[in-house]
């Protein structure tokens, strides 16, 4: 296994992680406090991967601007790939529409999930939200040309199937607009991480990546908390900034991972998410998975294995 595909899975399953850490606290914010809007959730969750990526990007550009260019940065440390790095302002131009690009579908994403999560169970939001690795392949393949073969795709319709099988999704009677909601969130995830790899493959500082991205969801989210804020007590905002600490995780590890290594290499680790948040869920809410569960863990961690041992 090369060396930028090692590092890309250790960056993934770091971000999965984050992601998991992120769910823990937005679950336990309404347990000490008045429930909160999705958008006042979604602001914290950015507004400190905002504050962490500034001073990781002021702190890049100090040390490595090596060509006085601030919208990009060295090559890719590790990663196997010469990085296309574009000239002029014609190169500009398309890292700001890419960076325009990536923080739109991810904040719709972001919108989206959150309004499924509240008109559909969590099971079945958790499930069309994990559509986001195959997503983030097939738009890889499509727009950057990084073609999957079958023994890579293989093990990542069994973690596909691991999910189902820990979700059990009951979709009989629910309403079709929050699911169709809940599937817009995963293909505008999926969308936007192949947009990070696009800006990676372009050598584009990962901590300006979510710089971006952060600040941008930040003021989208706004005018919806302006429409009306709702109280907080001390606990909550402390829940909340762990929330966000927990995002920023996930937000440098995907943008990291996806640098090192290709979406069809290493999106079957992203679910290493669903391992993470069953052992929370068990930690803190003593929820103990059924037998389906434990087979969709045992399918997610196959999966993982014969990912390993594909080469790229």
């Amino acid at each position: 296994m090369t060396s930028g595909k090692a590092k890309g899975i250790i960056a993934i399953v770091a971000s999965a992680f984050g992601f998991a850490l992120m769910a823990l606290f937005v679950r336990l914010c309404d347990d000490y406090g008045s429930p909160i809007s999705s958008f006042q959730k979604g602001f914290f969750r950015n507004a400190v991967a905002l504050m962490i990526a500034a001073v990781a990007w002021w702190r890049a550009r100090a040390a490595a601007a090596v060509d006085g260019n601030q919208w990009q940065a060295n090559a890719i440390d590790g990663n196997r790939e010469r990085p296309t790095v574009p000239d002029g302002a014609r190169g500009r131009a398309k890292v700001i529409g890419l960076l325009l690009l990536r923080s739109t579908l991810g904040t719709i994403g972001i919108f989206a999930n959150f309004y499924a999560l509240s008109h559909i169970t969590i099971a079945e939001g958790q499930t069309l939200n994990k559509t986001a690795p195959f997503f983030t392949v097939i738009f890889a393949w499509a727009f950057l040309g990084e073609r999957a073969t079958r023994r890579q795709l293989v093990p990542l319709l069994l973690a596909f199937v691991g999910v189902v099988l820990i979700a059990k999704p009951g979709f009989a009677g629910a309403a079709a607009f929050p699911l169709a909601a809940g599937l817009l969130g995963g293909v505008c995830a999926g969308s936007a991480y192949a947009c990070v790899r696009a800006l990676r493959r372009l050598a584009v500082n990962p901590a300006f990546i979510v710089l971006f991205f952060s600040a941008f969801s930040c003021l989208a989210s706004v005018p919806f908390m302006a429409a009306g804020f709702d109280p907080m007590t001390g606990a909550q905002v402390l829940i909340l900034l762990g929330a966000g600490a927990g995002a920023a995780i996930g937000q440098f590890g995907i943008t990291l991972a996806y640098g090192y290594a290709a979406p069809r290499e290493i999106a079957v680790y992203d679910y290493s998410n669903i391992l993470f948040t069953a052992a929370f869920g068990y930690l803190f809410f003593a929820q103990v998975p059924d037998v389906w569960s434990v087979l969709g863990f045992v399918a997610i961690l196959v999966a993982a294995s014969r990912m390993f041992r594909v080469r790229a």
